[in-house]
């Protein structure tokens, strides 16, 4: 198990790897300044996908790592 501060540096570590320095610290920033319900969020963020649709995406994404 990580420890928070662990957790905070693997975190920041993959939105960099993803986003890059400049769009990672943006995105800290929009998450900080606006109120965030991470529950709701995932609750609608394949509204429009089914189960196996997204079963389907974590599988390949898995497989390309």
């Amino acid at each position: 198990m990580n420890t928070d501060t662990e957790i905070k540096t693997i975190g920041i570590d993959a939105l960099i790897e993803k986003l890059g320095e400049v769009d990672a610290e943006r995105f800290i920033s929009l998450i900080i300044r606006e109120p965030f319900d991470y529950t709701m969020w995932q609750k609608n963020l394949w509204a429009d996908k089914s189960i196996e649709e997204i079963s389907k995406l974590a599988m390949d994404s898995r497989k390309e790592k």
